[in-house]
This record gives C-alpha cells, sequence and structure tokens, in this order.
C-alpha cells in the first residue's frame, strides 16, 4: 500500500490484469510522477478519504506507475496532464480518464463508471487513434515542410505576451530553436517571457510551464530533461546574438543542474513543485527544498550532455564541459550495453527505449563533435543497435512490442523520430556514413503526408526535415578539439551546423562544406567567419 494513501495499490504488469479479467473488474490506472504537486495532492485528499478507498477497493483493481520509469505507459495512458486517473478494461483499452480531481469528483466518476462497465462490459473500452492506426502518414520531403511551419510560427505567435497560443504556455524550446534561425525576433521574445516568468531567480533552473496566456500561475515543478532543452535554447539564442541574458540564462541553468540536481555521478531526474517556490529568499533559507528524485535516466542525460556540451563550445565555460562528460561516461558504463540504453539502472529500467537511445546517441554525437572523435564510434553502436532493433518498415517503434494490456501494440512518436533523425544526420556528415542519414530521411518522410497539419509544438520536425532536403553547414576542421579553429567552428553563428574535429586536411586548417560542396581551406578563425558569409 502507498503509504500517502488508502488504497492498496498494485504495481505495473500482467498480474492486475488477469486479476481483473477473473473478478470481472475494471482496472483503476493512477499516473503520477515524484514531482507531481498535483498528484500528491490528490493522494492527500482522495484516495485518503476512506469511503473513496473502499469504493475502489469493492468495484476496481487499483494500479499505480511512476510515469518518469514507465514512459511506454505513460504515451498510452496519459490524458494530458498528470496525475492522470484512467479506467481500464482488463485487456487494457481505456473506459475513461481525466486529469486531477477532487474527492467528489473521483466519487461521482467512479460511480458513473462502474454503471457503464456493468452495462457494457469490454465493450465499454477504446482503443486511441495512434495505437488502433498505427500506419503514419507517409508523403515527399520538401521545402514546403519548412515553409508551412514558417507560417504556422507566425500565425500562431502571441503579440502581447510572446510564446505561442492563447491559453496555458509552454517554453516550446524546439520551437524556439526553429525561429532562432528563420524568425529570431519572434523567437527571441519568447526567450525574454520564458526568462521573466519561469526562471527561479533564488534557486535556478526553469518551470514546466504557466497556466495563464499572460504567463501567470506557474507550475513550479523541475525536470531535468525540460531545463536541459530550455537551456541549450537560451545558448543557442547567445550563438546568434552576442547577448549575456541569453548567456547568463543558460550559465544559471547549468549551475542548477549541476548542484541541486547533480547525484554525483551524473544528473537526477527532477525535483518537486510546491508553495516553497512562492517564498521569500529568506523564508526558503529555514524551509525544506522540495524532494529530488535521484533516479538518474538515460534520455534526460543524453539531453543534458548536449546543452552543456554546446554551452561549453559556445563560451568555453569548463564546469559546463567537465560536467557534461562525467555525465556521459556514466551514462555510457552504467546504462549502455553493446548500444542498447537502459532507461534507468540497468537491473531495472527498461532497455532500448526509442528516447532514451535517440537522446543518447546525440549527446554521444555532439561529445564526438566537441570533445573527442572517439565517442563517435560509440554512436555507432547505439545507432546501429537502434536501427536494427527499433526501425519497423521505414519508421521507428518506441519500444518492444510487448508487455500487458496496450504495451504490445506499437507506437510510432512523431517528436522522438525526430530526435533520433536529428542525431542520424549528424552522424553521417561526421563520419560520411551516408546510410544514417537515407534512415533519418525515410523516418521523417513517414509523417510528410501530414506536414499540413502540424502545429508550432512540434516545429522540431521541420528543423529536421529541413537538414535532410538540404545537408546543414559542416565545418571540416583538420585539428584536434580545442584549437583555435575547432572553437571558431563552434562559435559560427549557425546552431544547426556539424562540426567535424580531427578532419582530412593540412593540419591548421578548415574546410566549410555547402551543400557536400568542400571550399578551398582557411587558416585562420577570422578567415573561417568571412568563407562561412560567403557561402550563405
Amino acid at each position: 500500500m502507498d503509504d500517502e494513501t488508502l488504497v492498496e495499490w498494485h504495481e505495473w504488469g500482467p498480474a492486475p490484469f488477469e486479476e481483473a479479467r477473473a473478478a470481472d473488474r475494471p482496472v483503476l490506472l493512477s499516473l503520477t510522477a515524484p514531482w507531481c504537486h498535483w498528484c500528491a495532492r490528490m493522494d492527500e485528499e482522495a484516495y485518503s478519504n476512506p469511503s473513496v478507498a473502499a469504493n475502489i477497493h469493492d468495484d476496481f483493481v487499483p494500479v499505480r506507475v511512476d510515469i518518469d520509469r514507465h514512459p511506454r505507459v505513460r504515451e498510452r495512458y496519459q490524458m494530458g496532464g498528470f496525475p492522470s486517473t484512467v479506467v481500464l478494461t482488463p485487456s487494457g483499452d481505456i473506459v475513461s480518464g481525466a486529469t486531477y480531481m477532487t474527492t467528489e469528483n473521483l466519487r461521482t466518476v467512479l460511480e458513473r463508471v462502474r454503471e457503464v462497465w456493468d452495462e457494457r462490459g469490454e465493450d465499454a473500452g477504446r482503443v486511441p487513434r495512434a495505437l488502433r492506426d498505427p500506419e503514419p502518414p507517409r508523403g515527399h520531403l520538401d521545402g514546403e515542410v519548412e515553409g508551412h511551419m514558417l507560417e504556422q510560427v507566425r500565425s500562431a505567435f502571441d503579440e502581447e505576451y510572446g510564446g505561442w497560443g492563447v491559453d496555458a504556455k509552454f517554453p516550446l524550446p524546439r520551437t524556439v530553436e526553429f525561429a532562432l534561425k528563420r524568425d529570431r525576433d519572434r523567437a527571441l521574445r519568447t526567450l525574454e517571457a520564458v526568462h521573466t516568468h519561469l526562471y527561479d531567480t533564488y534557486g535556478g533552473g526553469f518551470y514546466r510551464y504557466a497556466t495563464g496566456r499572460d504567463w501567470s500561475d506557474p507550475h513550479r515543478e523541475k525536470l531535468l530533461d525540460e531545463n536541459a532543452a530550455v537551456a541549450r535554447a537560451f545558448a543557442n539564442a547567445y550563438l546568434y546574438t552576442g547577448e549575456t541574458t541569453y548567456r547568463d540564462a543558460a550559465l544559471g541553468t547549468r549551475d542548477y543542474l549541476t548542484t541541486t540536481l547533480w547525484s554525483g555521478d551524473a544528473f537526477a531526474g527532477s525535483q518537486a513543485g510546491g508553495d516553497y517556490y512562492t517564498l521569500e529568499a529568506s523564508e526558503r533559507e529555514a524551509a525544506d527544498p522540495p524532494h529530488v528524485d535521484g533516479t538518474v535516466f538515460a534520455d534526460r542525460n543524453g539531453l543534458a550532455v548536449d546543452a552543456l556540451l554546446r554551452l561549453h563550445a559556445y563560451t568555453d565555460d569548463e564546469a559546463a564541459g567537465r560536467y557534461a562528460r562525467r555525465a556521459l561516461d556514466h551514462v555510457r558504463e552504467t546504462l549502455v550495453d553493446d548500444g542498447a540504453v537502459a532507461h534507468y539502472a540497468r537491473s531495472e529500467g527498461e532497455r532500448g527505449l526509442l528516447a532514451d537511445q535517440a537522446r543518447v546517441l546525440g549527446a554521444l554525437v555532439t561529445a564526438g563533435q566537441v570533445l573527442d572523435p572517439d565517442y563517435f564510434e560509440a554512436a555507432r553502436s547505439v545507432a546501429d543497435w537502434t536501427v536494427d532493433r527499433r526501425l519497423d518498415d521505414g519508421t521507428f517503434t518506441d519500444g518492444p512490442q510487448t508487455g500487458p494490456a496496450l504495451l504490445s501494440r506499437p507506437l510510432r512518436p512523431l517528436e522522438t523520430t525526430v530526435e533520433l533523425a536529428d542525431a542520424l544526420v549528424d552522424l553521417s556528415l561526421a563520419t560520411g556514413e551516408e546510410r544514417y542519414r537515407t534512415v533519418a530521411e525515410d523516418a521523417l518522410s513517414a509523417f510528410a503526408g501530414a506536414r499540413h497539419r502540424m502545429g508550432v509544438e512540434v516545429a522540431g520536425y521541420a528543423t529536421a526535415a529541413s537538414r535532410v532536403v538540404r545537408d546543414p553547414l559542416v565545418v571540416r576542421v583538420a585539428d584536434a578539439p580545442g584549437s583555435d579553429l575547432h572553437r571558431a567552428a563552434w562559435r559560427v553563428a549557425d546552431h544547426e551546423k556539424v562540426v567535424v574535429p580531427g578532419a582530412d586536411g593540412e593540419p591548421g586548417t578548415a574546410r566549410v562544406v555547402v551543400d557536400g560542396e568542400a571550399a578551398d581551406p582557411v587558416e585562420t578563425p577570422a578567415e573561417l567567419d568571412r568563407r562561412v558569409r560567403q557561402s550563405s
């Protein structure tokens, strides 16, 4: 039984579904996270109510899932936020679901669902469309993908408050990065709003999102992956502008990651939200900070490593580079085995989830460009395993098609495919192995038929597609990482470029490659800058 509720929760697995089938009862699935303030609130109220708990035990088989540890369950059953409370048939189909509910709301829903179950049984369940019809909308990649998304970035922008949308405001760092290269004013205005309203000026780090259109009423949880992605967006803004405001925001987030979220070996998964963050600085000193989940997740560490390495490359910040290397080496030693990545501690977490493979691959490829080309060999191992085990008819599935309930149905996640495709393109250009780029193009083409329906939330797709339609800028440096030319290559104002250290050529030279055509070698950072400007 959960110490904080009166409900005797089952762990996720086949057993509770078998019990539900034998007892002819629906399953009550509770999706929670250690960082989730409203999850704790629902535990304290609804799930600690004796009559509600008795109702659940009499009429349902209750199952609780930590969404951070079970991302495949999260993606199939979340109701748009957390906590998610979902009623399932014994086969795992969805009968009903909602996010946070008060005690009375939950009581009413349980009564209504029980009536529906008594009336219809298994027929009351449904399978989400993404799992019912998993074939993606294939199409042809062309420049229209980028053009359509640029129109979306302009039309959906909130001119009054910054950011995109007219309801809750999310940082949308990948949308910001798409706009940095194509609509910089809107990107920077969004970053200014994010920094003003979501940055914790006392403790560092960014909150998840704001409930109000004007960025008011923030949800104050701090997740490693979201902080890493936002820090990278600020670092990229500094790359384009040279303005210290953006650099300092990224460095402040580095401080938060390397102190509060540093586990000793790598980065912890999250820090919970709560009223603590509304206290004055002097009051915080006397209060206990919110709980930090010290679990080292492969995917989140991959994003953090990538962000910190780019910050290091843009600014020469030694702390960012040092902590990134330590975290990446720890992940490789403890979570990666012959190219297969474990989600967290190797003996406990699932292996080979697409998000873990994609983000660790991205970190390894960036490390090869920033720190040491030897990391490219480890990147090849992860890429080859992923292509061999997760590629299915030209598209990638999020994990093994095994497990109870809807886990046996394939899910082809767009955003994770984008992250993997970006990393494969980088690896292809860094190593000269065209096969990686071909796989990336095929995987992105699988979604191209829906490009006209895509909104700003998936702007990363347009970025990845544009890098396949036309190769990004490549700078091949015939020196080891850390040389003046290598450092200058990283400071070229194009965050989508690929930098290849230790490339063929005369030592002390670099070549700019545009659309596969290499220009004459240059010998100084100033010459490199001029050559890039001439080719753009």
